[in-house]
């Protein structure tokens, strides 16, 4: 399955082109055009999934295995200090392109990526309502 119109879906089926970094049967790795750190590349499955909710679980073990072999190969060869892994869901998280796909960015000490601020739960009456909320949910 592929949607017409998502330029991952085209980029995977090579009518454009990428700087690829990994493939398999089922998924692509390529660099990001717009990094946010040199080496900052993508893991995308071929087949079109909107977000991690579309996306069937079996393929979840694949990408990370991806994941860890690209995310490895591109701390090597950039001398990055770390690196993060992040994948967007929905625009409200910031997903900009509606296929899933993982950001395996890397990261340099003082490279003025900033990570997001933390909160905190009012009472732990309120942490502890939520969870089992959450835990209800996950239950059905």
């Amino acid at each position: 399955m592929s949607n017409q119109d998502c330029i991952f879906c085209k980029i995977a089926a090579g009518d454009i082109p990428c700087f690829k970094i990994y493939e398999t049967e089922h998924l692509l790795s390529f660099l990001d055009i717009g990094p946010v750190n040199k080496g900052h590349a993508l893991v995308i499955p071929k087949e079109h999934y909107k977000n991690i909710w579309d996306l069937p679980a079996e393929l979840g073990g694949e990408i990370i295995t991806a994941a860890q072999m690209a995310g490895d190969a591109i701390v090597k060869a950039t001398g990055a200090d770390g690196l993060n892994i992040i994948m967007n869901n929905n625009e409200a998280a910031g997903q900009l392109v509606f296929h899933a796909h993982l950001h395996l960015i890397p990261r340099f000490r003082d490279d003025g990526f900033k990570h997001w601020a933390q909160s905190q739960y009012d009472n732990m009456d309120e942490a502890r309502a939520l969870a089992q909320k959450i835990e209800k949910m996950i239950k059905g």
